[in-house]
Parts: structure tokens; sequence; C-alpha cells
């Protein structure tokens, strides 16, 4: 049953500028990877490559060309196909990710069940999904807690200098579930000054203070804090998880970072060992992406897969979070179809 590998670029829009602590910007450019056997059957994947992680669109085509070359003979060889990829060129999580998914959902296909029921899940056991507010100013910020009000829990973006002004604006609009990331924009001591205001304004979940290396400064604030902290660009790989053991509460699982189905679900696994929540996120990408993580939903503890729901327009229709409730379709494979 020999493989055929097909790419595309797509680009994406979101409704508003999604700025975070590093930045930000309203067009985003994805690959799409779509795999078909003999018979006809297609498995699609997308990456959703970040400069912060090393990779681009074009670097994402440029190693799938590369891993083009030793697509299985057999598309069941899910194991041995994603470490190969891996050892045949590291690091390109994005493009390892999307050709992860793309298998996953040709296996699906072919066995004509989802891939979560490959996994034994049940896909009423997904949480809740936060919805992100990025930074803005006071108005829009106000405006985009408006435009949100049928999402129970706002996920709010942190790390400038307004942070304050931020969280009062949100909290003069409503009065739901906020759970805070600052993207690696803050200090220990900055972080440590913050932990109280958090608590003023009802914060419940401290997401990634600190830049990734500073395993110490997170083990620190983890020691004062009052809610649990969450290493996002701190753990990319099964590899990270060791070193964040009683230095954080969880852990946040993210395709693109870790770079393949099967390596998130070793992640879970090895954060259930060691009694550490489990939080899955994305990037900006269309339904195709955030569905392939979202069939894992049923395992973690937070999930963040707003993703799509982002989007002026979504190319794909797949998992959804109206309402805020992960829903998964129940097509095989992804259960994903393009618009």
């Amino acid at each position: 049953m020999p493989l055929r590998l097909h790419t595309e670029f797509q680009t994406l829009t979101t409704r508003h500028p999604f700025i975070i602590a590093r930045g930000g910007q309203s067009e985003y450019r994805t690959v799409l990877v779509r795999l078909t056997d003999d018979d006809g059957v297609e498995g699609w994947g997308e990456a959703a490559a970040t400069k912060f992680y090393g990779e681009t669109p074009d670097s994402v085509m440029a190693a799938l060309s590369v891993y083009g070359q030793a697509l299985p003979g057999n598309a069941f060889d899910l194991e041995e196909a994603e470490a190969t990829w891996l050892q045949m060129l590291g690091g390109n999580a994005a493009a390892r990710a999307a050709l992860s998914a793309a298998l996953h959902d040709l296996v699906g296909k072919r066995l004509g069940v989802p891939v979560y029921r490959l996994w034994g899940l049940d896909p009423r056991r997904a949480p809740q999904s936060t919805f992100t507010i990025g930074i803005d100013t006071a108005e829009r910020i106000r405006m985009k807690v408006r435009e949100a009000a049928e999402y129970p829990i706002l996920k709010v973006k942190l790390g400038s200098e307004r942070d304050v002004e931020i969280l009062q604006a949100i909290r003069s609009e409503t009065d739901r579930e906020l759970r805070v990331d600052a993207n690696c924009g803050w200090t220990v001591k900055h972080t440590i000054r913050m932990l109280p205001v958090l608590e003023e304004f009802g914060v419940t979940v401290l997401e990634q203070p600190l830049v990734p290396g500073d395993l110490e400064g997170l083990g620190e604030i983890r020691r004062r804090a009052t809610i649990p902290v969450i290493a996002d660009e701190s753990c990319r790989t099964l590899a990270d998880i060791p070193g964040l053991v009683g230095r954080v509460d969880g852990i946040n699982i993210k395709l693109a970072k870790c770079g393949s189905l099967r390596e998130a679900i070793r992640m879970i696994a090895a954060a259930r060992a060691h009694s550490m929540s489990v939080m899955v996120g994305c990037m900006i990408e269309s339904s195709l992406g955030i569905t392939a993580a979202a069939h894992f939903t049923p395992l973690v503890d937070i999930v963040d897969l707003d993703g799509a729901a982002l989007l002026a327009a979504d190319p794909f229709a797949g998992a959804s979070i109206v309402g805020g409730q992960v829903t998964l379709p129940s097509g095989p494979g992804l259960g994903v179809t393009r618009r």
C-alpha cells in the first residue's frame, strides 16, 4: 500500500490582530499535507510553523521533501514511520506533526473509526476549551470579551506594560473564569509581584511566565503561587518533562512542538506518572490542525484549542468549541472535511 505525499500552502487570517508578549499579526501561513494510497484513501494534516521553534512555512516544505522520501510502505506502521522521520531529520516538529496527523487520519479511514476510538477514548470526556483574548487596547479588549460571550473560560495574554489595565478591562465586562498566559514575558521578580494581582482578579491558572530555560525560576514561582503553574515553552517533548517535575504543576502539549500524535500520548502518560496536570494547546491554525489535537482531549485537564475559532474564515470543518465545549467529529479518521 505505497503512499504518495501532496503539499500546499494555506493562508489564514484572524478576525483581529493576534498579539502576545512576543508580538503578533493577522495573517498566518500553514502547510497542508495529504497522504494518499493506491485505493484513493486520503489522510490530511496541517503544519503550523513558528519561528520561535525554529520553523517557517518554507522550512516545513523543505523538511517534507526529505520526509517524503521515507513514507511507510504500510500506513499502519505508525510508530516506525514517526521514528524514521525523527531519525532522518531532527527538529521540524510542525512538519512531522502534519505527517503524523495525516497518517492517523488515513488509518482511521481505512478502519472506519475516528482516531479517538483507536485509543479507546470517550469524546464526552473532553473538557471545555478556553477562548483567548490577545493583548490590545482596553477598549478593544472589552469589545473582544463581548464578542466571546459564548465562551465560559477566557485565556488572557499578558506580558506587556499594560497587564493590570488589561485585567481591569476584562473584569469590567465579565466575571467569567480567567486563565493567564504571559508567554515568557515576565521575570521571576515581576511574576512574584504579579501573583497577588492575579489572585485579586480571580485568575485560576498561570501559564509560562518565564523564558523557557529558567526552570529554577519556575520552581520558585510555583512555591509561592496559590494557583497552578503550567509550562508551555519550557516543555516541547517527552524529554523535557523530568526537568519540570516539582517545578511546575502541569505541562502544555502542542503538536507543533512535540512533533507527533504518538509523542503527545507518551507525554500525557509521563506527566500522569509524575502527578502533573496536562493541557493541550494550539497555534493559529485551521480546524484541520485543531482537530488532530482535539482527538486526545479526553485524556487532558485543560484545553486551549481556539486557534480556528479566532479566524475570520475557517477552510476546514472538524472539531468545534461552540459554547466552549469541545465536540469531536464522529467520522472516520480525523473526521475533517474541506469547505
